[in-house]
């Protein structure tokens, strides 16, 4: 099969099942979930062909344009649909349509009793479709498609259960937070235009060069605001703890393979920009590290076990962010810690969809405990994500995280101790937040009503899930355990992505190696021994204590949704009653006026035009009387 052919029908199987199961409706609701597998795992199985096509190939030859059709011939802009195959973003279809697919199997069974079931599938497949245009594309023009469809997809799955008034109004928040991202996308393809005339990469890239600092600052940062707000990136995160409102499949999907990496594939993509714009590129990394010290903090303090993962999410993303902003020497590290964990973290919410599955869809890990008496199989899946996620060798987060540290240590100046610093210390904090995590829910003393204690709440008896659920977790766990590992052989990973990335030489960190290392290891190792004093070895109260002024700062997201709203929704709504009352008295005023002085005035001269003959000859009589006294005035 032609590259062509397969870049194709990659984006057009999960997009035609889509369209599929939305126009048959009710008559495909028996077939239909297995309809979205399917298509889903064809996109997979075409992923890996193009895959081996390109590993087959020279590395000067692993890219592929794809022409489509003619798509916007507009005057000056003229713009082709098209795909570019290579490395980087067959990366992202191997990891998209992967753990997509294990996802999708995963939901036919946490889906089974849901009346809509097909239609949920049908969202799944419109997100994976919407996904891979955003990494194919090969222009701006084209990816700000997939960008959006990717927003209109979550919309609708975050808002899936839209009965409920809290889950609709988080489907909103996240559509509208990511708007406010899009502007910024939307503004860097303006500036793109008019300084280079062409939204399409290699048109770009090509023009970069001459183009002047201030101008690449300018777009850069424009492109940073997008991907802020696709990744939930400060200042741009508040929608992604809110985003758990949907089904657990979709908090996967959404948090560890698709939507939330879409930021850092923008940065990369558009690297070339960036190493011009150094002030930027700063800003990338800068906002990379307050975002993975933010999201560690706040995720100290959540005990709803998906809310603790979102953080934990946003802190990860972070990390890769941090790494974008390095430049080339942290490009390759980015997507290596994105790629593993898109593994560890969509295993850890599959494995809190099923620690839900087995607890009447409880999410307060305060009411956990014990359970790995009971769920053996999650237990030990997720116990390999949380092994993975905190570093420890040789899971894969011990390789991706570690080599983001490593090279946030290089450079001159302050920016090697700030941002490694920030690196080293949100390694610390995750391994105590994702312990507490591990802790709370699987091991200590039950703190659940099973019937033979005087715990209260409904009667609980957790189970292990059935084998559709289980079976995904248990292939993302081996890849949470090895993937890193084979990856890492020879560096083959960082070979692959080099036509993209471009070829780096080794920059040693102003810490050697070995010390970060050990550094590195003696922290997560503190921070797994606090949650053990705190979360096994000691009791955990079933209710939260007041806790400290941060603790209580974390639990409400540090308040952002507080800052947002004095900022910018308080001061936006009375800017919009100021304009309400300004367009309802000056201009409504003025126009109501002016009819209302018109219909007094015809009020007034209605009087006149009375109907009777004499009336009528005494006014023209008075009116010769004026012409002539008009006229003779004249001639005097």
């Amino acid at each position: 099969m032609s590259v062509d052919l397969a870049a194709t029908l990659v984006v057009a199987i999960p997009l035609l099942s889509a369209g599929v199961l939305l126009l048959l409706g009710r008559r495909s609701d028996g077939f239909g979930h297995w309809l979205g597998v399917a298509a889903s795992a064809a996109s997979c199985v075409l992923s890996v062909l193009l895959l081996l096509s390109l590993l087959g190939s020279p590395a000067e030859d692993r890219s592929v344009g794809v022409h489509l059709f003619s798509w916007i011939p507009a005057g000056e802009l003229s713009v082709d649909a098209g795909f570019l195959v290579d490395p980087l973003s067959v990366t992202f279809l191997i990891l998209i349509t992967f753990v997509g697919t294990l996802i999708h199997v995963y939901a036919v069974a946490y889906m089974e009793h849901d009346d809509d079931r097909r239609r949920f599938f049908a969202y799944l497949n419109l997100f994976v479709a919407a996904m891979l245009i955003l990494v194919l594309a090969d222009s701006y023009a084209l990816l700000f498609v997939g960008w959006e469809g990717v927003g209109l997809a979550s919309y609708l799955l975050i808002g899936f259960w839209n009965q409920r008034t809290d889950y609709a109004v988080a489907a909103k928040k996240a559509f509208v937070m990511n708007r406010v991202g899009d502007m910024g996308l939307l503004i860097g393809m303006g500036a793109l235009f008019a300084t280079v005339g062409s939204v399409e990469f290699d048109e770009v890239f090509a023009a970069v060069p001459g183009l002047s600092e201030g101008w690449l600052t300018a777009i850069g940062l424009a492109l940073l605001l997008g991907a802020c707000g696709k990744s939930a990136q400060f200042p741009l995160q508040a929608w992604l703890g809110d985003a758990m409102a949907g089904p657990t499949p979709v908090s996967a999907l959404i948090h560890a393979a698709t939507m939330v990496t879409a930021g850092v594939y923008l940065i990369v993509r558009s690297g070339p920009i960036f190493e011009a714009a150094p002030t930027a590129q700063l800003v990338v990394a800068v906002v990379g590290a307050v975002t993975l010290l933010f999201g560690a903090i706040v995720g100290c303090a959540k005990d709803d076990i998906k809310k603790a993962l979102a953080a934990s999410t946003m802190s990860q993303i972070g990390y890769m962010m941090l790494a974008a902003g390095l430049g080339p020497i942290g490009y390759a590290f980015a997507i290596f810690h994105l790629f593993t964990h898109g593994f560890f973290k969509a295993g850890m919410f599959l494995g809190a969809g099923s620690v839900m599955h087995g607890m009447n869809d409880e999410v307060n890990m305060r009411g956990f405990g014990g359970l790995s008496r009971y769920m053996r199989v999650t237990w030990i899946t997720f116990g390999l994500g949380w092994l993975a996620i905190l570093g420890i060798p040789p899971f894969s987060g011990f390789w991706s995280k570690d080599k983001i540290i490593e090279a946030a240590f290089v450079g001159e100046g302050w920016q090697p101790w700030v941002l490694g610093g920030a690196a080293l210390i949100g390694a610390g904090i995750t391994a105590f937040y994702m312990s507490r995590l591990f802790f709370m829910t699987f091991h200590g003393e039950p703190r659940f009503n099973d019937g033979k204690n005087d715990q209260p709440g409904p009667e609980q008896h957790p189970h292990e899930s059935p084998a559709l659920m289980t079976v995904p977790m248990i292939v993302l766990a081996l890849g949470s355990a090895a993937l890193g590992g084979v990856l890492m052989v020879g560096e083959s990973f960082f070979h692959w992505l080099e036509p993209v990335t471009g070829h780096v030489e080794h920059h040693e960190p102003v810490v050697p190696v070995p010390v970060l290392i050990a550094a590195t290891l003696v922290l997560v190792a503190l921070g797994v021994f606090l949650a053990w004093r705190q979360y096994w070895a000691a009791r955990v109260p079933v209710t939260a204590p007041a806790g400290s002024v941060l603790t209580r700062a974390a639990r409400r997201d540090l308040y952002q949704d507080v800052v947002n709203e004095a900022v910018f929704a308080r001061p936006g709504t009375h800017l919009v009653r100021t304009m309400t009352y300004a367009d309802t008295a000056v201009v409504d005023g003025a126009v109501n006026g002016l009819g209302a002085g018109a219909v007094g005035w015809g009020e007034r001269l209605r009087k006149v035009q009375n109907g009777f003959v004499r009336s009528y000859g005494a006014l023209m009589a008075v009116g010769v009387v004026l012409v002539l006294v008009a006229v003779l005035a004249t001639r005097i």
